[in-house]
């Protein structure tokens, strides 16, 4: 394969070649290392051990439910090598729900893990925890290592987000768009074979994946891997393994600084922190604390808008808009002027979001006129800085992940006490979103909270992320005049809405 070249985006396989042959940087994750070439030697044999399973005349898709473990990471590297196509699955998802997103990006096999299997919930999977797959893999441990030619438009990898309906898509993520992110991080930060990534974010959404993983993999440093993320394990994490570079998504940075603090904390060889969605206060925060440096970019899993913080950027501001970002008004697609808020748009088409697979009508929605529409809200201030305003539809962001209404509306709408149901973000105290729920109840009944709690607790296909934090009790739900019920004002009104409201904790 040869070296990178600056001329064109690398591919995953790029990246991967080189690690054939590292011995002495690797994977690190709890009290285990393997080299880099043991690591591609394993993911070889994983890679083998599936293509004796998939039928050839279907896509070559496997869906992972997995932790944060070297397996994932294996997977990754048996996906760069052979052009098997993992998909992420999201464990916020359960049951019936989680099945549905595993037909749609046409996996043939589910591989889980221990910790992971409880959510697929009557769907067939393979566990790679199981002696049986220990032997199947194991009967192709010594074959001969052969990388793929892959080229940059190439799909690497299948994540899921959600979207303004609430039912998530599958994003197709391709070899250059990693390789891309890998490298490109690896330059922003000077990045070598001295380094070591922490990876602590969930490898199957795309921050772990575009800043995380490929940034090992594109500096040939090391990977220390964080089965979850752990506020009190950060500081040891970093200290244990050396780390000198993280990545994080939504609150993270937070939590970590609610940790007591100590004299010491300074005392660690963290260099450079890349993230998104940090609360501007606790950016500065943190890498004066831990004497780093922290920079927070604004993007999505599609990437069809990206905003980058420039030195000059505000406090609180995402940044100023590149060229072809705009942010326009939802009903007309006039421009905003400064103070009004609007949806941000790619004027000029996709930009980097490659599409969603097997969804031509999600994908018509989000390319409507032949812009691209993010369904996020900002505002400009006078100076052309854009500021995050929320999302348009029924988006809520919860410890950074995208939760849809539509899902969690559907399981309330069981509890037998409820007529109807509106569920809609309140801001959470430190970033992103709580779910609250607006209900109607039925004549006669009264709210018990124990027993929505119990409830919630029964309902196979709803994840932690999906309890409501507060649950409004109402006489009735505002409405338009087409009988749609104004989530706008509910979310406005928040927790003190006149209205009893009972906290509902997990």
């Amino acid at each position: 394969m040869g070296e990178l070249h600056a001329s064109t985006d690398p591919t995953v396989t790029d990246l991967l070649v080189p690690l054939a042959e590292i011995d002495d940087q690797g994977v690190y994750f709890e009290d285990s290392f393997v080299s880099w070439r043991d690591h591609v030697q394993h993911a070889a044999a994983i890679a083998a051990t599936l293509r004796a399973r998939l039928d050839p005349n279907r896509p070559p898709h496997v869906g992972v439910l997995l932790e944060n473990t070297p397996f994932f990471s294996a997977m990754l590297v048996a996906a760069g090598m052979s052009g098997i196509v993992p998909a992420g699955l999201n464990p916020v998802r359960r049951g019936e729900a989680l099945a549905r997103d595993i037909r749609r990006a046409d996996c043939q096999v589910v591989l889980t893990d221990s910790n992971s299997a409880a959510a697929l919930d009557g769907t067939e999977y393979v566990n790679v925890d199981s002696a049986e797959w220990a032997e199947e893999v194991a009967a192709h441990r010594d074959v001969e290592l052969v990388f793929q030619s892959a080229s940059p438009a190439d799909l690497f990898m299948l994540l899921f987000t959600s979207g303004t309906s609430g039912d998530p898509k599958a994003v197709m993520v391709s070899h250059g768009k990693v390789g891309r992110a890998g490298q490109g991080m690896t330059q922003r930060f000077g990045l070598g074979r001295d380094d070591v990534c922490y990876v602590s974010m969930p490898l199957f959404h795309s921050n772990a994946v575009l800043v995380g993983w490929a940034v090992a993999a594109a500096c040939r440093g090391s990977l220390a891997l964080r089965r979850k993320f752990s506020a009190s394990g950060f500081l040891p994490d970093v200290r244990r393994y050396g780390a000198t570079y993280a990545n994080y998504v939504g609150k993270p940075l937070s939590y970590v600084l609610a940790t007591p603090e100590q004299p010491d904390d300074t005392d660690n060889p963290l260099r450079a922190v890349y993230g998104n969605e940090g609360v501007p206060r606790d950016v500065e925060r943190f890498g004066r604390r831990f004497g780093c440096a922290v920079q927070d970019g604004f993007g999505s899993t599609e990437l069809g808008v990206a905003i980058a913080r420039t030195p000059d950027t505000p406090a609180g501001a995402l940044g100023p808009l590149p060229d072809g970002v705009a942010i326009v008004d939802p009903d007309t697609g006039a421009p905003c002027p400064p103070g009004v808020v609007g949806e941000l748009v790619n004027t000029t088409g996709a930009g980097s979001f490659e599409g969603y697979y097997n969804d031509e009508a999600a994908m018509a929605e989000r390319m409507a006129g032949g812009i691209y529409h993010s369904g996020d809200l900002a505002y400009l201030d006078e100076a052309g800085y854009a500021y995050f305003a929320g999302r348009l539809g029924d988006w809520m962001r919860v410890d950074g992940e995208n939760l849809g209404a539509a899902p969690i509306e559907r399981v309330l709408l069981r509890y037998s006490d409820m007529t109807e149901v509106a569920v809609y973000p309140v801001p959470d105290p430190a970033v992103g979103d709580q779910v609250m729920a607006a209900v109607v109840l039925a004549p006669g009944a009264e709210f018990d909270a124990e027993k929505f709690r119990a409830f919630l607790a029964e309902q196979p296909d709803l994840g932690p992320k999906q309890w409501p934090s507060y649950v409004r009790v109402s006489t009735e739900l505002p409405r338009t005049v087409t009988f749609k019920v104004l989530k706008r004002q509910l979310s406005a009104e928040g927790v003190d809405c006149g209205e009893p409201v009972w906290p509902i904790q997990r």
